[in-house]
C-alpha cells in the first residue's frame, strides 16, 4: 500500500462486468476531479493474438488443455506487480495496451490482436486505477494485494457471467457461441484455482444474481437485466460502514449478515457511489496529508 500514491484495483473474470463498474468509478472521477491514471488488465497479457494461439497448440500437443488468459502464466504479473510498486513509490509507472478490434485499431493505429508499445502513465495523478483479471494474484514470489489500498471484487453467478460473455464475445468480437463455449471449458482450471482466490484478498465484493432463468446458460438469447437482479455487496472489513444509512438510502435493501447488503440490481449504481466516493476521498485527503 502507498499513502502518497494511493492504488485501486477492480477485479473480475472475463465477462464478470469490470467494464460497468470501471464506468461508475470514472463517473466519481470527474465528479470529485480526481486525477486518475489507467491500466488495464490485458496490457500485462504474456502473449499477442497469435503468439497465444501457437502457446496454446504447443500445449494441448503436451497435453495440457487448461492454458489460458486466467493462467499465471500467460501473463507478466511480476511485471504488473512491479508496475503497483513502482507507482506506489514513485507515482510512476509504464503501461500499453492490447488491441482487441478494428476500432481499436484505428484509434491506435496498431493491428488487432497486437499490443501497444509500452509509455509513462500521466504525470502528477492523484490514483492509479487498475481493471482487469489479475489484480489481486497472490501466488509464489507475486503478491499483488500488497500494493493494492482499494481492492474491488466483481462476481456476478457463474451462469450469468458465461451469459455476459457469450453475447460480448459472439456481438462485439465475432467469436461463434461454440468458440466461446471452448474457452469457458478450457479457462475452468485457471479460473478455480487462478481467479477465485482473488476474492478473498478484495475488500469489497459485488455479485449479481438474477432472478430469473439462466439455467442454460448456453442458449440464453438475453442477458438478465439489473431489474432481473439483485446485488450481494460484501466487505471484508465491516468496521466503519455505516449500513443503517446506506440500507436507508438504497431503498428494498437489506442486509443478509453483518458484513453484506443486498440490493436491487438497479440500484447497484448508486449503491457503488454511496460506498466508494467517501473511501476515494479518504485515499486523496491521506495522500495530499503526505505531499
Amino acid at each position: 500500500m502507498s499513502t502518497k500514491h494511493p492504488i485501486i484495483s477492480v477485479v473480475g473474470s472475463s465477462g464478470a462486468g469490470t467494464s460497468t463498474v470501471k464506468d461508475t468509478f470514472e463517473k466519481i472521477f470527474l465528479r470529485e476531479k480526481v486525477y486518475a491514471a489507467m491500466i488495464e488488465g490485458d496490457a500485462f497479457h504474456k502473449y499477442n493474438r497469435a503468439e497465444m494461439k501457437k502457446e496454446l497448440e504447443r500445449r494441448y500437443s503436451l497435453g495440457d488443455q487448461t492454458f489460458s488468459h486466467f493462467s499465471y502464466d500467460a501473463n507478466l504479473l511480476e511485471d504488473l506487480q512491479n508496475t503497483f510498486k513502482c507507482y506506489g513509490q514513485t507515482g510512476m509507472a509504464k503501461t500499453r495496451t492490447y488491441v482487441h478490434n478494428d476500432d481499436e485499431s484505428k484509434l491506435y493505429n496498431v493491428p488487432p490482436g497486437e499490443f501497444t508499445d509500452w509509455r509513462d502513465l500521466p504525470r502528477e495523478t492523484d490514483l492509479l486505477f487498475y481493471e482487469g483479471l489479475h489484480g489481486a494474484s497472490k501466488f509464489e514470489s507475486v503478491n499483488i494485494p500488497q500494493y493494492a489500498d482499494l481492492k474491488i471484487g466483481v462476481v456476478p453467478v457463474i451462469n450469468l457471467e458465461w451469459i455476459q460473455k457469450i453475447h460480448r464475445d459472439t456481438d462485439s468480437r465475432g467469436y461463434t457461441t461454440e468458440a466461446v463455449t471452448d474457452t469457458i471449458l478450457r479457462r475452468m482450471h485457471d479460473y478455480v484455482h487462478c481467479i477465485c482466490p482473488q476474492f478473498t484478498e478484495t475488500d469489497i465484493n459485488f455479485q449479481r444474481v438474477p432472478v430469473v432463468d439462466t439455467s442454460n446458460p448456453f442458449i440464453a438469447r438475453w442477458i438478465p437485466t439489473a431489474d432481473e437482479s439483485i446485488v450481494v455487496i460484501r466487505f471484508k472489513d465491516p468496521h466503519g460502514i455505516d449500513f443503517p444509512y446506506l440500507v436507508s438510502m438504497i431503498h428494498d435493501s437489506w442486509m443478509s449478515r453483518a458484513n453484506s447488503i443486498v440490493i436491487p440490481g438497479g440500484k447497484l449504481d448508486l449503491a457503488m457511489q454511496l460506498i466508494l466516493t467517501p473511501l476515494i476521498k479518504r485515499l486523496i485527503e491521506r495522500s495530499k496529508k503526505t505531499s
